[in-house]
């Protein structure tokens, strides 16, 4: 076989990387230019193909250094089994794409992923070759996100660390016993242990010292994580319980929901079908209220049948509708939790609502002005001028949230 050309190794290896959904950089901060400046050195945090938190589509060049592998995950298209067409890029060639995408300004940084080759340490040496050699030889200051190896020691994790904005090592698949059947060669405890190690590491890179208020910098965008959806039998309680544990025991910022996709010759372990989208939305949403909205799983989960979410409606919406005694709340009188479970109050206008009025008396045209959306909120809200009267006890009012458009003003 002759061998690939640069352009070739490209379209392999960014379209086997396709299936990482964890590539979001929310939470890094500028890394300080030298004197003599630096290379992609920009305001906040980039992911692929997506929004920051300040509103800015931003992107990262996504690529595998290769798709070759010694490992046999069934869920893999990259398997060693599987009949893919395979490339490698040499560590030197991801530095020159990375540079030369950047010049272009079509990137703000890059994600870099691997298949396993040689061994767990030989292929995260090269991967910390790449990051080292464009922040040390390249000057390059732009986002860096490495997906850390399976297995590989902690010491190279560690010096991973020093050169990347944020580090990840997938979950996987949401419980052990599913881990250890479809991926015999990954360890759960193993991974595990990585993240507590990591989170350890953080932790000291960031205690003040004598001379300075912190020590080097060390993954400033944190730790992340990936689970595949749909790929087991795993009940959406089951995900969000194991998330619920990743976040409190290992500090993460971020778990990613993958939905399963079919690929060429899978096992017959697998499901035939890919799970709907919309339960991948549904738990990214759920994720959301255990995160910032003080939610527990059990709660999300209320009632539901069989642990799954409502993917109808979202999910504090269902919540909203399940606990109809609890409302309507006043919005002039209740405290900052029971705010953020009124459904169409986001946590930003839950507090513009707190800070307005401590100056004022809210009134409904108010809660316009301040961005809820009072086409769901309506009938969990009181204010002067609205009184939801028998609205939350309207048999029919999970019907009419369904059968009517979001935009749609269901109460008028």
């Amino acid at each position: 076989m002759s061998a690939k050309t640069l352009t070739e190794k490209l379209a392999v290896l960014a379209d086997a990387a396709k299936y990482d959904a964890s590539c979001a950089s929310s939470g890094t901060t500028r890394r300080h230019s030298t004197p003599q400046g630096g290379l992609g050195s920009t305001e906040g945090s980039g992911i692929c193909h997506a929004y920051a938190p300040d509103g800015r589509c931003i992107s990262l060049l996504k690529i595998l250094m290769t798709n070759f592998c010694v490992y046999d995950c069934v869920y893999c298209v990259n398997r060693v089994s599987s009949n893919v067409e395979r490339a490698r890029f040499t560590p030197e060639e991801v530095v020159w794409l990375t540079i030369e995408f950047y010049r272009r300004n079509y990137i703000e940084g890059l994600f870099l992923s691997s298949g396993i080759i040689r061994s767990p340490d030989d292929t995260m040496s090269d991967m910390i070759r790449i990051a080292r050699d464009l922040r040390q030889k390249q000057n390059f200051r732009g986002y860096i996100h490495l997906k850390t190896i399976p297995n590989a020691s902690a010491a190279l994790v560690e010096e991973a660390g020093l050169y990347a904005d944020r580090l990840s090592i997938n979950i996987e698949l949401p419980s052990d016993r599913s881990l250890e059947s479809y991926a015999p060669e990954k360890k759960p405890a193993a991974i595990r242990r990585s993240m507590a190690d990591l989170r350890i590491k953080m932790e000291e890179h960031g205690e003040p010292t004598l001379r300075t208020k912190r020590k080097k910098r060390f993954v400033p965008a944190g730790q992340s994580t990936q689970m595949i959806i749909g790929a087991d039998g795993s009940s959406d309680h089951r995900i969000l319980q194991r998330s619920a544990g990743l976040y409190s025991g290992y500090g993460l910022r971020r778990v990613y929901y993958s939905a399963f996709s079919p690929i060429p010759d899978a096992s017959a372990k697998l499901p035939l079908l890919k799970p709907p989208l919309m339960r991948e939305h549904r738990l990214y949403q759920a994720d959301w209220l255990l995160r910032f909205y003080g939610f527990g799983v059990d709660e999300i989960l209320q009632g539901a049948p069989q642990g799954m979410l409502d993917i109808r409606m979202d999910p504090k919406l269902a919540w909203a509708l399940r606990n109809r005694h609890l409302f309507p709340v006043d919005v002039n009188r209740a405290d900052r939790s029971m705010l953020l479970r009124v459904p169409g109050f986001g946590s930003r206008t839950v507090s513009r609502v707190l800070q307005a009025r401590r100056r004022m008396t809210l009134r409904y045209g108010d809660l316009l002005r301040i961005g809820a959306r009072m086409n769901l909120a309506k009938p969990f809200v009181v204010v002067p001028d609205w009184l939801p009267s028998k609205l939350i006890e309207d048999s029919n009012l999970e019907a009419r949230f369904l059968g009517q458009p979001k935009q749609m003003d269901l109460f008028a």
